[in-house]
């Protein structure tokens, strides 16, 4: 291992960049609505919806805007938050980490560069849209160079056994998703909720911390991959019916499950998140409690159906897992919100 720098705290950063009044004021009214939604306060249907990963500013911040447009017109059904996922787990640790890493995919990693550059771009996308965004937890001591700028964190189903993170995410006040693992175990979710519901006593960033639980953690369901490799759904009536049992049993609080459309639930094949959101609204219509604790959906979408090696250079189109194009996302938002009652 080599020491090769020194990078900046989360605090010097923060003081470089620092978020403005307008901001802080959306993202207090954005972190209402969404914690309406996971209370049972607010029954619009949440969507975390974006690219797999954030690529670059201008083709990120280009669809965002045209995002806003788009919660302008279903606000009434649908609360919508922008994916800016900018650090991406890797199962081999090989392929393009995410803007942290490298805020070009083309150069070298830099990771100043990179802290610098996610920042930015969370904080023109809440300047410029009033959408402040979610992000993945792919590293607990990572958290506080965003804290100020999200509403929404999710921990994916690599992480999600992993202590930290579970520790971590207890002490958040913003909705933290965990997803069920890639093998599929809904007890190790369960469990993952159950931690970060609870209050905890750990060492964060050399400090010793304690946390009181959050009462947001809730589950996501992402589908697994079985031990030939085989993709598997979860999202179907039955599934969800399931996770209903489990949560009755299980004493957490705010029962509530976000579905994510992509992942092994669609065997990543893109153009089936239509049809699988669409299914997941049919199921709340024919079970109160399905109803009651589907919460929302994930769907990976940009500006370009499909993906894209990094090196193409098409703009908009992922260059990690293939997303939804726009004119798809488009129609699909405008439907779940007709079909949301």
């Amino acid at each position: 291992m080599i020491f090769k720098r020194k990078l900046l705290i989360p605090k010097e950063i923060k003081e470089m960049y620092p978020i403005s009044e307008k901001g802080i004021a959306a993202k207090r009214q954005n972190d209402k609505n969404i914690e309406g939604i996971f209370t049972g306060s607010d029954d619009r249907l949440l969507l975390v919806i974006g690219p797999c990963s954030a690529d670059r500013e201008d083709a990120v911040i280009d669809y965002i805007s045209r995002l806003r447009t788009l919660q302008d017109r279903v606000e009434e059904k649908i609360v919508i938050v922008p994916r800016i996922y900018t650090n991406k787990p890797r199962t081999t640790g090989a392929g393009y980490k995410g803007m942290l890493h490298q805020p070009n995919p083309q150069a070298h990693s830099d990771m100043l560069r990179g802290l610098i550059s996610i920042r930015k771009l969370h904080m023109r996308a809440l300047n410029e849209t009033g959408f402040s965004c979610a992000d993945e937890m792919l590293y607990p001591e990572n958290h506080r160079f965003l804290d100020d700028l999200l509403s929404y964190v999710a921990v994916g189903a690599r992480s999600v056994e992993d202590q930290q993170h579970r520790l971590t995410a207890s002490g958040l006040d913003i909705p933290v998703g965990m997803k069920n693992p890639t093998g599929g175990d809904l007890s190790v979710m369960m469990n993952a909720l159950r931690a970060a519901q609870s209050g905890h006593t750990f060492i964060y960033r050399n400090w010793e911390v304690e946390t009181q639980g959050n009462p947001l953690a809730h589950a996501i369901l992402r589908g697994y991959v079985d031990a030939h490799g085989i993709s598997h759904p979860n999202y179907h009536y039955e599934d969800l019916a399931r996770l209903c049992a489990l949560y009755a049993d299980s004493g957490l609080q705010n029962p509530a499950v976000v579905v994510d459309t992509n992942h092994a639930n669609s065997g990543k094949q893109f153009g089936e998140q239509v049809r699988i959101a669409k299914e997941i609204l049919h199921s709340t219509r024919h079970n109160a409690d399905i109803r009651a604790l589907v919460k929302g959906m994930m769907i990976e979408s940009y500006l370009e159906d499909g993906c894209q090696k990094p090196g193409d250079g098409v703009y908009g189109k992922s260059i990690t897992d293939p997303c939804l194009g726009w004119e798809k996302t488009e129609r699909l938002v405008l439907d779940l919100a007709d079909l949301w009652i």
